[in-house]
């Protein structure tokens, strides 16, 4: 949409024919100028989304309440939303600001050519075939991951973070009186795990389990099914055992596993990766949908840019990885930390550690960690006590709100948008108006 709003051909292949189920129904506030910048936010405020004002944690056994307008920031709220309405929105919106949409049209491979992606070879459920030439390639292609997966060869998977989810959609729930309006609710589980709850426009509440694999693998052995290992996390979680007391799952039982991981690289010559084909962490702090978005609009900056020749397309792709590197990072050592928030200070030390040698070398965790919790460019003088300062941070009360609170953990949900000079990432920082693109410190 953003490539095409500023007039460059676009063509846009669809595996799928929409609307099509997906996971991932809770968006953060970082949405909404995203939203703005696409021209789109009508189009998503018309589909009668919840309105998600905040987030409930009963985790670790404290209540925890983070509501988006005690942030002070412009975006008071989010969505909770049915991702096969959400996305389709979002594709007629895209036809309808002159991208070329194909659905039901799977791309096969990517050419390459003197180690350029050049032309991607797809086919059609018409039985049609055929080879679309271009001057630069989005694989979106979410955890199917074309290139990073299945070409390339260059995803790994975090063995910190080899968790598996299990969910399914209840009606007739109760609501969590002390939560924020239309707020996704967390409780974690006193051995392994912890459940989500989100609730939608359609009067359902998705309930989701995430554990780790190998407990998942055990005690679905031991119990005999996903539905019984599903309804015995549900009698060890009190708390929202009583709110589905009286409700009824009017679906079947999903399940994923093995879904964190990361590229090596997260672009190269006359490609990019974007959402999940590029890396996804957890669904702990809703950041999927984040990540995809946020890393869409990088690109189209980056691919504008080098279109228009405002920069070189070294330069350009040295920017992306940078923004969007770091922007994954933040993430990774936050839900890290949140994790173990309970387990004393040395604990995300120990669960980084759990990060193979190879997650760990590409990774400037120590950096981000920093970042995360002041913000600071140059930081070599507070190298010593960054656990206990972000743990600070993640307990601090919201103002306002003093018997709940995760003030410095919403806050660090935001990614900023590296606009301004000292926020320049390889040189470059990004440019939103009059035209988005990319633009060097001195200009």
């Amino acid at each position: 949409m953003l490539l095409a709003r500023q007039g460059f051909e676009v063509t846009l292949l669809e595996r799928s024919r929409f609307p099509r189920y997906h996971i991932g129904e809770s968006l953060l506030p970082s949405l909404l100028p995203l939203l703005d910048l696409l021209g789109a936010r009508k189009a998503v405020e018309r589909r009668g989304f919840v309105r998600k004002t905040g987030a409930y944690y009963d985790w670790g056994g404290q209540e925890w309440a983070l509501r988006f307008g005690g942030l002070g920031r412009t975006a008071q709220y989010s969505f909770q939303v049915v991702r096969s309405e959400f996305d389709h929105a979002l594709l007629e919106h895209a036809r309808d600001q002159g991208v070329k949409v194909h659905e039901e049209v799977a791309v096969r491979t990517v050419g390459f050519r003197d180690g350029r992606a050049t032309d991607a070879v797809w086919s059609s459920d018409q039985g049609e075939r055929g080879v679309t030439r271009f001057r630069h390639l989005v694989d979106a292609s979410g955890r199917a991951g074309l290139l990073s997966a299945r070409q390339l060869r260059t995803r790994r998977f975090h063995d910190a973070f080899r968790n598996v989810a299990a969910w399914g959609y209840w009606r007739g729930a109760a609501p969590v009186e002390t939560a924020p309006e239309g707020a996704i609710c967390l409780f974690s589980l006193p051995d392994d795990g912890w459940f989500w709850a989100i609730p939608l426009h359609d009067g359902t509440l998705s309930v989701g389990l995430v554990t780790d694999k190998h407990s998942f693998t055990a005690t679905r052995k031991a119990l005999g099914s996903t539905e019984a290992l599903y309804a015995d996390r549900l009698r060890r979680c009190p708390a929202l055992a009583r709110l589905l007391a009286r409700a009824d799952r009017v679906s079947p039982l999903r399940v994923e596993s093995d879904y964190s991981y990361v590229a090596d690289r997260f672009c190269g010559p006359g490609w990019f990766l974007t959402g999940d084909a590029a890396c996804f962490l957890d669904p702990l702090l809703s950041t999927g949908v984040h990540l995809a978005m946020y890393s869409g609009m990088l690109a189209a900056a980056s691919i504008a840019a080098i279109q228009r020749e405002e920069v070189a397309e070294d330069e350009a792709a040295a920017f992306y990885q940078g923004a969007y590197r770091h922007a994954y990072e933040r993430l990774l050592i936050l839900v890290g930390a949140f994790y173990d928030l309970h387990q004393g200070r040395n604990a995300h030390f120990r669960r980084a550690q759990t990060l193979s040698h190879r997650d760990q070398r590409p990774l400037r965790l120590h950096e981000s960690f920093l970042h995360i919790i002041s913000g600071v460019e140059d930081l070599h003088d507070a190298q010593d006590d960054t656990v206990t300062r972000l743990f600070t941070a993640l307990r601090e009360p919201i103002e306002g709100h003093a018997e709940v609170g995760l003030g410095g953990h919403g806050a660090s949900l935001m990614t900023p948008w590296p606009t301004a000079p000292g926020q320049a990432v390889a040189g470059l920082r990004l440019v939103v108006e009059p035209r988005l693109g990319l633009s060097s410190t001195g200009n």
